[in-house]
């Protein structure tokens, strides 16, 4: 996760892109709303206009029209009514138009994300890219809710007041207008002080929620280990210091925001009067009338505009933060064709390394024969898990080539490759779902199809002794199941895409040794139909397979069958099998 930092102008350009984007399918009901909202403008500057009427036309030759006050009057509250109403539609347009905006913009983030390289979390923080999809997202929707339906409805009015006041008095509207450039300069400088504080105040915020995610996924271990009370204050000392950058902001809000405006009012309030004065004319007290009246119209609309500048900065910061996800480069895109048959694997002359100036994996070339049954077994640090994302193309090699017969992998198309390539992980992960939809995962595979998964991997019989059969759910990360009875429903979702090839990531290391016999009786039915290799920390997992690689440090030292290795005096292999027969 790249490390959070205040707006720049290219964070600024990102957001209104991303924005614009966000709302183009919706421009027409925007350019409604816009029409609607001018027009809602016009009616509230209707109403100081006739209250002049009134006084100019009524009130001051003490004229006594019954019927044509009562016209002014029933405009007035007409035109206010209208107004109103106007307002009202356009707010639940506005709202409609953000709900599907921010809609369409989560969907695009998370399917983002998904597309993102495996590379790109190794340094992700969950908490962070959690708070991406839902608070940043939901923060731009404000924009459109609130900043946008209020600063249009706020210039609008204002445009239409000065025009009015221009019609009214250009001499006094000249007045008016030097409250324009007075509230820009408070503007810019609330925009100096809070910026900074909006930013960390958000980037805190990320901080909580990957904090509070990070808690709860080691929850068992953090009570074990006693950490509880350092956790929680690193947790107080982060929450601190998120209340004081809303502080900070918040200051900037009480000394700049509407006091300032306020008295900026009555000053112009006092100069707009004291230039009536002036002048000693009762003809033009209706123009008095009407300017005060606008004067409110033009003063509420600058006073709105500026109170929306904090949520503003925060929804245009939240888009920026959004934006910088949707800037991470996607992974590379894999070939469009290809097919997979036999499933034969090759490694030609094969380098790799996570720093290209310190390589994992030394020049290894390696061949394994369609539907046999490999090991790999090395040291911790000898390259086996390096290996094994390298065949699932999880990274791509700096050198060298795999290939499956004799195909490239970075050619061979990527749902041929994932339909092909089953992975039973080292820590199986499951949905909080039932059993048949952790093995189905979404693939649409008929009753049939997951149970003869089910019965290859040896786990039919346990799930059918659950309380519901295949419809019980296993509860979050598979709760209700043993380990082993997890890793079984690992290798059966892996076995009901019918692949190839199949990838075990050390897939017996927590499992006991009844479940390894169970597991091993399921590889050994899928020999010689599916390749099979195991990365393996524990041997007898392996001690039948077809051929055995020893890793060390990166590079081949050791091949054979277990036998053939066992013989080899003080190898590397029977190092490691003679400790794990005493360990056992």
């Amino acid at each position: 996760m790249q490390p959070e930092h205040n707006n720049t102008s290219g964070d600024l350009a990102r957001a209104a892109a991303l924005l614009a984007q966000a709302a183009r399918p919706e421009s027409r009901r925007l350019l409604i709303a816009l029409l609607g909202l001018a027009c809602a403008a016009g009616l509230e500057v209707l109403g100081p206009m006739l209250g002049k009427a009134f006084i100019d036309g009524y009130l001051i030759p003490r004229r006594a029209d019954i019927g044509g006050i009562a016209l002014l009057i029933g405009g007035s509250l007409l035109a206010v009514w209208c107004a109103n109403g106007l307002r009202y539609l356009q707010l639940l347009s506005l709202s409609g138009v953000a709900a599907r905006s921010v809609q369409r913009l989560r969907e695009r983030v998370y399917g983002h994300v998904l597309r993102l390289p495996v590379a790109y979390f190794d340094r992700a923080i969950t908490g962070q890219l959690v708070s991406r999809v839902t608070n940043d997202t939901e923060a731009v929707k404000a924009l459109y809710v609130q900043v946008l339906f209020v600063m249009l409805d706020s210039v609008i009015v204002l445009c239409g007041s000065l025009a009015a006041m221009a019609w009214l008095d250009p001499r006094l509207m000249g007045v008016v207008t030097l409250l324009i450039p007075a509230v820009i300069g408070i503007v810019w400088f609330y925009k100096r002080l809070s910026a900074p504080a909006v930013a960390r105040a958000r980037e805190l915020r990320s901080e909580i929620n990957a904090q509070i995610a990070e808690s709860i996924a080691g929850m068992p271990v953090l009570q074990a280990t006693g950490a509880a009370g350092r956790f929680a204050a690193r947790f107080e000392q982060a929450n601190r210091a998120h209340y004081e950058a809303r502080r900070a902001e918040l200051r900037a809000n009480a000394w700049l925001l509407r006091p300032a405006l306020d008295l900026l009012n009555v000053l112009l309030l006092v100069g707009v009067l004291a230039s009536f004065a002036g002048r000693g004319s009762v003809a033009e007290v209706g123009v008095l009338y009407a300017f005060v009246g606008l004067m409110a119209r033009v003063i509420e609309p600058l006073i709105q505009i500026t109170l929306q500048f904090s949520q503003l900065q925060q929804s245009l910061i939240a888009a920026s933060r959004v934006g910088t996800l949707l800037a991470e480069p996607l992974a590379a895109p894999a070939g469009e064709s290809g097919r997979i048959g036999a499933g034969e694997v090759a490694l030609r002359e094969l380098a790799f390394g996570y720093d290209p100036a310190h390589p994992v994996i030394h020049d290894l070339s390696l061949t394994i024969a369609a539907g046999s049954f490999h090991g790999i077994v090395g040291h911790t640090g000898s390259g086996k898990s390096t290996l094994l994302a390298l065949l699932l193309r999880f990274y791509a090699p700096q050198c060298g080539a795999i290939e499956i017969d004799g195909t490239p992998i970075s050619e061979l198309g990527d749902a041929t490759f994932r339909s092909a390539v089953g992975l039973v992980p080292q820590e199986p992960f499951l949905l909080a779902a039932n059993a048949r939809e952790n093995i189905d995962m979404g693939r649409g595979l008929s009753d049939g199809e997951i149970e003869s998964a089910a019965r290859a991997a040896r786990a039919h019989d346990f799930i059918l002794a659950l309380p519901e059969g295949y419809a019980t759910p296993l509860g979050e990360g598979g709760a209700r199941l043993s380990v082993g009875q997890k890793q079984l429903i690992a290798i059966a979702r892996a076995l009901a895409g019918q692949p190839k090839i199949l990838l075990l990531d050390e897939a017996t290391s927590h499992i006991d040794s009844e479940t390894e016999q169970v597991v091993q009786a399921a590889l050994a039915e899928l020999r010689g139909r599916v390749t099979i290799i195991a990365i393996a920390h524990r041997l007898s997992t392996i001690r039948d397979a077809d051929a055995i690689t020893v890793l060390n440090h990166g590079r081949i030292a050791e091949r054979g069958h277990h036998d053939d290795l066992m013989a080899i005096d003080g190898g590397i292999y029977r190092r490691l099998y003679e400790l794990q027969q005493i360990e056992d």
